[in-house]
């Protein structure tokens, strides 16, 4: 048993020991390009320009952890559609108490969520085409929302993107902390590894893929609060690129894309990674086409290290 342990084991800290050092070199490089960025005294302001980005990694990994091709592709276009929604009929229409919003934005999030998990369960449309529905329909929803970027927030908003993000991101963290002691993230991870050995093991496969959507969609409540924190208005354009920067960030993470095996704090490393990644090409001055073209590069890269690791151990 001890000579099929170590390899495995060695495998593991070779994959943690990649995504290390790449976050550490882009660090390094970070803290030359922008030093600014990184001092303590801007700390709070740092954290508050990658909690979008995190939480949004946060909100694609739990569907992704089900298995079952089970990748959210709409979480992108829900955090921009969540946005605009926000304010145009909250604080619009006078609705600009926190104690009402971040409940009614979080748990429409989770409602959104689920919505896609019973596509995927009850109607049993594949994963892939029921979210990419959700995320066209999402697109075409946010401009009839709000047709241009405008709008105001209340006073206590942008203090979320400056004070309050780390608490959201504590919220979040707290939330999956919880869970992972519970009998429902073993029936996540059994139901991501093999569907059919947990339904013969009694496991409600339908239930616990349902409630990863919806938790994903929570997640997402909370990514638009960060970003209309961030912004401090509406925007019908910001969500679609969203989407391939957290799915790029889940696979950083370590997170397998077939289900089953990751975890958050996976999925928060490779938006730490994509965040300076991020910070390094906008640097350069290259185009929007190409950082896209960049992502999308380094979601194949992370996929296929991924396998190769997964097929070693």
């Amino acid at each position: 048993m001890t000579t099929l342990a170590m390899p495995r084991r060695g495998q593991r800290w070779l994959g943690a020991g990649v995504i290390g050092g790449l976050f550490l070199v882009l660090l390094l490089l970070n803290l030359w390009l922008n030093p600014a960025r990184f001092a303590p005294s801007g700390f709070l302001t740092t954290i508050g320009l990658l909690a979008p980005m995190l939480l949004a990694a946060l909100a694609t990994a739990p569907a992704i952890l089900s298995g079952g091709g089970g990748i959210d592709i709409s979480i992108g276009p829900m955090i921009g559609l969540l946005n605009v929604a926000m304010v145009q009929y909250l604080f619009l229409s006078g609705i600009e108490s926190p104690f009402l919003v971040l409940p009614i934005v979080l748990l429409a999030g989770a409602a959104l969520g689920a919505l896609n998990g019973l596509l995927v369960v009850v109607v049993r449309l594949p994963p892939i085409v029921a979210t990419l529905g959700a995320y066209l329909v999402f697109v075409g929803l946010s401009p009839w929302v709000m047709n241009r970027p405008g709008g105001s927030v209340p006073d206590w908003l942008p203090r979320l993107a400056h004070d309050l993000s780390p608490l959201l991101l504590v919220m979040v963290g707290v939330l999956w902390f919880l869970l992972v002691r519970t009998p429902f993230h073993r029936y996540l991870m059994a139901t991501g590894g093999s569907a059919k050995a947990a339904y013969a093991s009694g496991v409600d496969v339908a239930r616990v893929r349902i409630i990863a959507y919806a938790l994903g969609g929570l997640f997402a409540g909370a990514a638009a609060l960060a970003l209309t924190a961030l912004l401090g208005s509406g925007d019908p354009n910001i969500g679609p690129p969203i989407t391939l920067k957290a799915i790029a960030a889940v696979a950083l993470g370590g997170v397998s894309l077939a289900g089953g095996r990751g975890g958050l704090i996976g999925a928060a490393t490779g938006a730490l990674i994509i965040y300076q990644l991020d910070l390094v090409l906008t640097r350069t001055g290259l185009s929007t086409f190409v950082l896209q073209m960049i992502y999308g590069v380094v979601l194949v890269a992370a996929v296929v290290f991924n396998a190769v690791v997964a097929r070693r151990r």
